[in-house]
């Protein structure tokens, strides 16, 4: 059972759903879903003020939820999956406690979606996809009480790793439509700046795969 867990942010639900169905279509192994739904999360309350969706911080109880055992995959909800996620998961390495592209680029626009303000930081968009090794002794620190009191500095950084516990995946894992070229040979795109649901990015970069996952999503065809 490949266990994934999907940031999820009520202004742009169907999003979430898009994502999933574009999981199910490829998937050559059984998928378990776990909707990051701030009000169903146990001992966690956001006290964040600060980011851009409601799961920017919540992404870090992975390992909680799994209770600390196994593996899982976060993922944020803005994405579309182009190829079998089984793929993904035979990336896993024990050695590692997290796993994650690693990404090393400057923004090509400082605004995105409903307004939120775009910027530049150290390790930007590592901490949307990541191969979670729940059962690694390093992240038992990672309880709603320690998240709720972390920085988004801390967290997305992967600061309570020392980094050859950081694992690296293919790009192709999480390609940034608009900030990288068009790229459809790439297994699963981000719209990190506004997923095509939006009014202002439904004509985006490859916002075609979307619409198309979407459109399947409505009609129950998988083609």
């Amino acid at each position: 059972m490949i266990r994934v867990t999907i940031g999820y942010d009520h202004r742009e639900a169907v999003a979430y759903h898009t994502f999933c169905q574009s999981i199910l279509e490829k998937s050559s192994m059984p998928v378990s879903f776990t909707p990051l739904v701030l009000q169903a999360l146990p001992g966690y309350r956001e006290t964040h003020t600060d980011g851009s969706n409601t799961f920017i911080y919540s992404r870090f109880l992975t390992p909680y939820l799994q209770d600390f055992s196994g593996w899982a995959i976060f993922a944020d909800g803005d994405m579309i999956c182009r190829d079998d996620i089984a793929k993904l998961w035979s990336l896993r390495d024990e050695s590692k406690a997290v796993m994650c592209v690693k990404h090393d680029y400057k923004t090509k626009a400082h605004d995105k979606y409903l307004g939120n303000k775009n910027q530049d930081y150290p390790r930007k968009n590592w901490s949307s996809v990541v191969l979670w090794n729940c059962g690694h002794a390093a992240n038992r620190i990672l309880t709603p009480e320690f998240v709720m009191k972390q920085t988004g500095a801390y967290l997305h950084r992967f600061t309570w790793l020392p980094d050859e516990l950081v694992g690296e995946l293919p790009k192709q894992w999480n390609w940034l439509t608009t900030e990288y070229p068009d790229n459809y040979d790439a297994s699963l795109l981000h719209y990190t700046l506004g997923t095509p649901c939006f009014t202002d990015y439904r004509n985006c970069d490859m916002a075609d795969e979307w619409h198309a996952a979407h459109d399947r999503a409505q009609s129950g065809m998988n083609v």
